[in-house]
């Protein structure tokens, strides 16, 4: 049985914080950025936690 592979996607979005919680960057902070306030784009900047819902099939992407 060959070995697990884990999603290259996965990998390149998420990062696992020292206590084992999964980091996230926000969404619709790359292009049209014209149309949307300061606020919002300053808020869109900072790290966000992946939410307790979606955490087992994130984690289970990350595994390899």
């Amino acid at each position: 049985m060959p070995k697990m592979k884990s999603k290259s996607s996965a990998k390149k979005r998420f990062v696992l914080t020292g206590t084992g919680k999964i980091k996230r960057k926000h969404a619709y902070k790359s292009h049209i950025l014209t149309k949307k306030t300061t606020k919002q784009k300053r808020n869109l900047t900072y790290i966000a936690i992946v939410d307790k819902a979606d955490a087992r099939n994130v984690r289970q992407m990350l595994q390899s």
